[in-house]
């Protein structure tokens, strides 16, 4: 399996962490090289290992953005 290239270009905010230390981080992340995408998932401490994840184009974002604006929290 080849190996997955990724880098934070942007750190937008921790959303909460958990009990063993990994944070639920939305930021702007270039996967493979390609051009970065607002990606929210949880990271380990350190950055190095990931779990699952949504990654969304700007379009995207926009789009939730207005679906949680149009509901009440």
């Amino acid at each position: 399996m080849p190996e997955l290239k990724y880098e934070i270009t942007q750190k937008v905010g921790v959303l909460s962490e958990s009990n063993r230390g990994w944070t639920k981080e939305l930021n702007y992340v270039s996967w493979n090289e390609r051009e970065a995408r607002l990606d929210l998932r949880e990271w380990s401490p350190n950055h190095d290992r990931m779990g699952k994840g949504v990654t969304l184009s700007k379009e995207e974002a926009v789009k939730l953005k207005e679906l949680l604006n149009s509901i009440e929290l």
